[in-house]
């Protein structure tokens, strides 16, 4: 999958930004691939199986009420989720159940947005791009067997890929691997779903040419998110942290 939004739509860290950042070129197109793109800087594309490690991971790309998912993997928790979000008798996918989930996010809350993500078990990577809101909101499964990196674009396009190939082509030095267990969203920033108290810390990253690239991300164990205590799940993901 590759997802490409313009710098008003998602503010990723400034780490994944290399001062050594070559200009790059986003890719156009595969003959593989199913695309759509919105006004205002919004592109996403499902790129079919283009190494060994990605083809045998199932792909879906879908869309309701202006809300599209591209979803990588599986969910071993699918059957008790539809239950759980009152999709029974409709025909729902991975994909559907993260658009259902995410609009109850927005829509119904309050909920925590790192309890939500929390409940879906299985090897996941996906990215959600709201078309009426012009928001981002991206996840990684904590078991690393999906890959997922993101990166900055020479124009500042925020790009977000399966493929390191693709994300390396479009980015140069300014890209690094999303961090397993995490979320992000545009407008409230990267954190852990599994350790939501703990903040982000960015490790700089060198290549193998001794090159500085984007960060790594990983939970800083010291330190924590100044935040107002939950009771139970009454906590709006409007009061999720930002800082990092």
């Amino acid at each position: 999958m590759l997802a490409v939004f313009h710098k008003q739509f998602a503010h990723p860290p400034q780490e994944l930004n290399s001062p050594a950042a070559d200009a790059a070129n986003i890719p156009s197109g595969r003959p593989d691939s199913f695309s759509a793109t919105f006004g205002g800087g919004a592109a996403l594309a499902c790129v079919g199986p283009c190494g060994r490690s990605s083809s045998t991971h199932q792909r879906l790309f879908c869309c309701f009420d202006e809300i599209y998912c591209m979803f990588v993997g599986s969910l071993h928790n699918l059957s008790s989720l539809i239950r759980q979000y009152g999709l029974s008798g409709k025909s729902t996918n991975e994909a559907l159940l993260v658009i259902e989930a995410y609009r109850t996010l927005r829509d119904r809350g309050p909920y925590p947005a790192d309890q939500v993500v929390k409940d879906l078990s299985g090897s996941f990577a996906f990215v959600v791009y709201d078309n009426k809101a012009g928001t981002v909101f991206a996840a990684l499964s904590s078991d690393g067997r999906v890959p997922l990196y993101w990166g900055i674009a020479a124009d500042g396009s925020v790009v977000i890929c399966d493929d390191r190939d693709i994300i390396k082509g479009s980015c140069s030095k300014s890209y690094a691997p999303f961090p397993t267990g995490c979320m992000f969203h545009s407008e409230f920033g990267l954190k852990s779903f599994e350790h939501p108290m703990n903040r982000m810390k960015a490790m700089p990253r060198v290549d193998s040419e001794g090159v500085m690239c984007g960060a790594n991300f990983k939970v800083d164990t010291y330190s924590k998110v100044n935040s107002m205590p939950r009771v139970g799940s009454a906590a709006n993901w409007t009061a999720w942290d930002n800082s990092l």
